[in-house]
């Protein structure tokens, strides 16, 4: 007999998949099925977890089921690592014969997913991975992103830096791949385009437990220095920035993973006054945000972050697009079209529509941690309404371009 690995919630059958990759008609009573990739064992378990949790918080409020169908997630750990997450998808889509993937965290894992599934012709949502070119240069008809692209954020950000905090060279420290290149890349482009000077940039391991080595370098001619911070990294670097006696003296800007609410619990007043941005906070002051952030509260003992925020927006993408379809969801190439025109008006992150690049036009929020009550929380300080991947810029402008990369934008003010 054989035993369904990992994680399963709701109850399922087989529905066949032809050699062609598309789905053949099965009984409207098998459910719809969603498999859903996260981190649930090593160094970002955590951050899988809230995944999960945010994405099955939203099937049961629904009943798990929409359109007559009920909704199955078949959770599969990925461990953090991309060649497991592919061997992974593998596993779902031709065993568990999924309508749709859904998950993912790592940017390179992004990356690494995206011929897969385009072969097997299976829609795949990205409510996390950000990888920027997955929704510019090399898209794929089978992506649907509700989450974000790396350097998003990371524009106004820029522009926010020079032209409100009156920043004028700045230090980056990143961790050292996709995710970090392309934040910084982002951040630099409009800080530099603004009048800024990236002075250093300083790139360390996912792995480092020690910044030491790192922070000694940053110059002390900086006014601010720029991270890009996941996991782990999050967790260690402010208590350490403080110990090398730079809390206080040079300001601290970040992505939004950096002070994700995942993390701030465990964070200390050495976090205080560190700006990020990010398309979520759950200190938004919206009913419908608020709701959220309460029943989250309630049923799970702690306050959302943007992980469980985006992951339970992606169930609910998968539940609209059923409802599009009258639940016929084994009509592939049907099912693909109304998972690309999902439009929410109303989720706690606040309006998002899809670009003709099938990338999110939404809000983004420069934050400033804060303490209120006794906890630390991402205090919305100024939005950027509608912000697209592309920022200011026009789509074919941009791509003419390179990607951001550990090399791109150059470092012409280091030395």
């Amino acid at each position: 007999m054989m035993r369904r690995r990992d994680f399963v919630i709701g109850l399922g059958a087989g529905i066949g998949l032809a050699a062609t990759g598309r789905w053949t008609l099965a009984a409207s009573k098998d459910p719809v099925k969603i498999g859903f990739l996260a981190p649930m064992t090593g160094g970002f378990a955590q951050v899988g977890k809230d995944m999960v949790d945010g994405a099955t918080m939203y099937l049961e409020e629904i009943g798990s089921q929409a359109a007559g169908r009920k909704i199955e997630i078949i959770v599969e750990d990925t461990q953090g690592q991309p060649q497991v997450a592919l061997t992974k998808a593998r596993k779902l889509v031709e065993n568990d014969r999924v309508h749709v993937l859904n998950g993912g965290l790592l940017a390179s894992t992004g990356y690494a997913l995206q011929p897969y599934f385009t072969e097997k012709k299976v829609p795949m949502l990205y409510p996390v991975m950000a990888s920027d070119d997955l929704t510019q240069r090399q898209r794929s008809a089978y992506l649907v992103r509700m989450g974000w692209t790396s350097s998003q954020p990371s524009h106004p950000l820029g522009e926010y830096a020079y032209l409100t905090l009156k920043h004028r060279k700045v230090v980056t420290i990143s961790a050292d791949y996709a995710f970090g290149y392309e934040t910084i890349g982002g951040f630099q482009r409009t800080f530099e385009e603004a009048g800024g000077q990236v002075i250093q940039k300083i790139w360390c391991p996912l792995n480092t437990v020690d910044f030491a080595p790192y922070l000694a370098q940053v110059r002390r001619d900086a006014d601010a220095v720029m991270t890009l911070l996941v996991g782990q990294l999050s967790l260690r670097f402010p208590k350490q920035y403080a110990q090398a006696g730079l809390y206080g003296k040079i300001a601290v800007l970040g992505g939004g993973t950096g002070t994700d609410e995942f993390v701030l619990p465990s964070l200390d007043d050495s976090a205080l006054g560190y700006v990020t941005a990010l398309h979520y906070s759950a200190a938004l002051d919206t009913p419908i945000n608020r709701k959220f952030v309460q029943t989250y509260r309630s049923k799970f003992g702690k306050v959302p972050g943007y992980y469980s925020e985006t992951c339970y927006l992606s169930s609910r993408w998968v539940a609209e697009a059923t409802k599009a379809v009258g639940g016929e969801v084994e009509d592939g190439p049907k099912f693909l079209e109304a998972l690309k025109r999902v439009h929410v008006t109303d989720a706690p992150r606040g309006p998002i529509k899809l670009d003709e690049y099938l990338n999110p036009i939404q809000n983004e929020y420069i934050r400033k941690v804060e303490r209120r009550e006794g906890e630390l929380w991402n205090t919305v300080v100024k939005t950027y309404p509608d912000v697209s991947q592309f920022w200011k810029w026009k789509p074919e402008e941009y791509l003419k371009q390179p990607l951001y990369t550990r090399d791109y934008p150059p470092c012409r003010f280091c030395g």
